[in-house]
């Protein structure tokens, strides 16, 4: 995990500016719900007007109101409002405001202010919304001020007024204790009433006040819904361009991140012994490096996309009904949820850690197919071969229809909940509404918010499904990271010993493979130098081939020590001791690129002198001067396009251009004629003369003319000396050479 973790590092500034970025997009989405809110209440049943506070009042109506103002409010209601009277038309105020207020002309009015600020605002209508709707509910036909009285001495003294005498009148004329008592008892009355509805009742006087008064209201209302409407938009539109750029640099973030974590892992694997390589088997590799990390990118993607914008949404949504009677409801919804994301999550975990194990053995069923179709048409099990392809794909199948079928499950559980809140909302809601300690608008602010908050949840369930296999992913990613070579290499090389240029010893060597309960080979020893040939041939099974493949350090011996240049080949870094080798391995191996690019593989500067040396060294100019391309004739994957021969021969002219020091055949003259091998044999043997040549072969005539061949059985140097020499000694050597050839062609030799 560290290495991923580390490797996500970099991209921490990206990363926050997704967060800032998700942020103001929350804040956008937050503020619609309110502003559909205001269009309802403010908009449509308020007709535009914000709050209880008049921007114009006759001066009648001013002084019923200033009758229920509290004392300590009064204040604040004369210092924010100026008279303007009818009589003097020649002030500058009376001309500003009589083309805005025509009724102006007959009577008197209080105008508010200009520029107050939002606390006055607020103070006023806190002085002015209970008293404007108590005016209104006495202005009624309704309204009988004889119920106000507690006392009968109060009862007798309001019914032996004057019948004709306004409420107000009778009010602004009583006792101012008495008075007091009578605004107490009706204040009682609408103690309980929510604060919003006082102050929507206060301005539906207030709109009839301004009809009266000659202002146009429905200009109020049209401009107000417009105006919001407006800001709506405006919203929505940076909440879209912020979820374009931020989803742009999510999905940069974590296609960059995928891009560096396969190199990482290329890397690493490009590090690997061939103890690594048993360890994790190819097809496997191959899914870690594609299909795993593609997991995790998805995973990032979704992470900055949805995971983290889920609870900024869903904590701003919950703090903006935290303070609802059904807040509760909330509750419900995201327990529900949590209860089938819990069930979902733990019937899933399990075939999410099966699917990558059935990603890896369907690569490699399909990559053994593939390589060997050859061999399959051969035996003609081309039906076997499908049978076993058929299991594996049917594996993945059903665990992958077992996990889309949760999923299939989860999304119409998810709805019905969703839908099933929206109608407890509204049910309840509807009650409140009726019972008028409700809003429209508000109840239809808070679905918004509710299922705003529900969607944070449910985006995370829906993540949360994903998350198993993408952990499953980093843990099989990290496995591949934190797995070190078994080749420790030095930071610093040591120095090569010019007098011993070109020697290699073999002092001692045990070798065996990891787990093995034996040694592959045992107490090898003996010295190659410099512009001699040492073959090795044996039995199958005898170690040649990994005797040979210890020289290059793709095995470590775990015993004694290799010498080459008079220096141990453990304290030499691996770059330097590899490019002093041209190996060539038992199976020629070629790229997909072309012939001139495969003969260059191992060198970055290839002459065409070097290229054509190469090409005829290794014999293999005549075929290339018959391709109509000649170098430039096009290799497929594999060399599948050439012969076994052709192949091995191209493999031997890529490790003779770079003119190495020391060669390594590893049974590399197999897929050869025997012409074709005299003469290639004979070519290499003028041409590196400075060159220490090691041959693992089965033929003996590959190998009779060696400087030096050592036989090899189970593990051991059984022979050791030139042809005629373990002729004579060397019973093995002896058998395989007779197998091979007559007597006398062992004489003629």
């Amino acid at each position: 995990m560290k290495h991923i973790f580390k490797t996500l590092k970099k991209y921490t500034l990206p990363i926050l500016m997704v967060l800032v970025l998700l942020v103001i997009q929350a804040m956008c989405d937050l503020a619609l719900p309110d502003y559909t809110s205001k269009i309802v209440n403010v908009g449509i049943q308020q007709g535009g007007i914000e709050n209880a506070v008049p921007e114009v009042m006759t001066e009648e109506n001013y002084n019923k109101f200033m009758l229920f103002v509290d004392e300590d409010k009064k204040n604040v209601v004369k210092d924010n409002y100026k008279l303007i009277t009818h009589d003097d038309k020649t002030s500058q105020e009376y001309k500003d405001n009589v083309s805005k207020y025509p009724s102006l002309k007959d009577e008197n009015l209080y105008i508010l202010k200009d520029n107050l600020e939002e606390d006055t605002i607020d103070n006023l209508n806190d002085a002015l919304s209970l008293p404007i709707m108590l005016v209104s509910s006495m202005s009624s036909d309704e309204f009988n001020l004889e119920d106000m009285a507690e006392t009968e001495e109060q009862k007798q003294m309001l019914q032996n007024l004057p019948q004709d005498v306004d409420v107000f009148t009778i009010l602004s004329n009583i006792d101012k204790t008495k008075l007091n008592e009578i605004i107490t008892k009706i204040k009682t009355q609408f103690k309980d009433m929510e604060p919003s509805l006082v102050e929507q009742s206060s301005i539906e006087y207030i709109k009839n006040e301004y009809k009266a008064i000659g202002v146009d209201v429905e200009h109020i209302q049209t401009n107000y819904i417009f105006i919001s409407g407006l800001k709506m938009l405006g919203l929505a539109l940076i909440a879209m361009a912020i979820t374009v750029v931020s989803t742009f640099i999510a999905s940069r973030i974590a296609a960059n991140f995928s891009r560096d974590l396969r190199s990482k892992v290329v890397n690493k694997v490009m590090t690997y012994s061939n103890t690594e390589f048993e360890k994790f088997q190819t097809s496997s590799l191959i899914t870690r490096s594609t299909n795993d990390i593609q997991q995790i990118q998805m995973l990032i993607i979704m992470l900055l996309r949805i995971v983290f914008y889920a609870p900024i949404i869903g904590i701003g949504a919950l703090t903006k009904v935290m303070g609802n009677s059904m807040a509760w409801v909330i509750g419900i919804a995201v327990l529900v949820i949590l209860s089938i994301a819990i069930i979902l999550f733990s019937i899933a975990l399990p075939k999410f850690q099966l699917v990558q194990k059935l990603i890896d053995k369907l690569n490699l069923v399909s990559r053994e197919i593939l390589t060997g179709l050859p061999v399959i048409r051969a035996f003609a099990t081309e039906s076997h071969e499908e049978e076993r392809f058929d299991k594996a794909n049917k594996d993945l199948t059903k665990a992958n229809l077992f996990v889309n079928r949760v999923m299939t499950v989860m999304m119409p559980t998810m709805m019905f909940v969703m839908n099933g809140v929206s109608i407890l909302i509204v049910w309840v809601g509807a009650g409140k509404i009726d019972a008028g300690t409700m809003q429209v608008g508000n109840l239809l602010a808070f679905i918004t918010y509710t299922m705003q908050i529900i969607m944070a949840f449910l985006m995370i369930s829906m993540v949360s499904i994903m998350v198993p296999r993408a952990f499953i992913s980093m843990k099989r990613i990290g496995e591949v990271l934190n797995t070190d070579s078994s080749i420790k290499e030095v930071e610093e090389s040591k120095s090569f010993d010019p007098d011993k240029k070109g020697e290699v010893e073999f002092k001692d060597v045990y070798f065996r493979y990891p787990d093995a309960e034996e040694d592959v080979l045992q107490n090898i020893s003996f010295k190659a130098t410099k512009g001699t040939t040492t073959a090795f041939i044996g039995s199958t099974g005898s170690g040649k081939s990994t005797l040979i493949n210890l020289i290059p350090r793709f095995f470590d011996v775990t015993g004694g020590k290799i010498l080459i240049d008079g220096v141990n080949i453990k304290d030499i870094k691996l770059h330097d001791l590899r490019e002093k080798i041209g190996f060539v391995p038992q199976k020629g191996i070629l790229f997909s690129g072309t012939i001139k690019s495969n003969i260059g593989f191992g060198t970055k500067h290839l002459s065409k002198e070097q290229l054509e040396k190469a090409a005829r060294i290794s014999q293999s100019l005549e075929f290339i001067e018959e391709k109509k391309n000649t170098y430039d004739t096009p290799i497929s994957q594999g060399g599948t396009n050439v012969s076994g021969g052709q192949r091995q021969r191209l493999a031997i002219a890529r490790a003779i251009a770079i003119e190495p020091e020391f060669y390594v055949f590893d049974d590399s003259f197999s897929a050869l004629d025997y012409k074709t091998d005299a003469k290639l044999r004979k070519a290499l043997a003028k041409e590196t003369k400075n060159s220490t040549i090691f041959i693992v072969a089965q033929r003996i005539s590959t190998v009779m003319n060696a400087d030096q061949i050592i036989v090899l059985d189970k593990g051991s140097i059984v022979g050791i000396g030139k042809h005629k020499n373990l002729m004579k000694t060397c019973d093995i050597y002896r058998e395989i050479a007779l197998s091979q050839l007559s007597k006398e062609e062992l004489a003629d030799e």
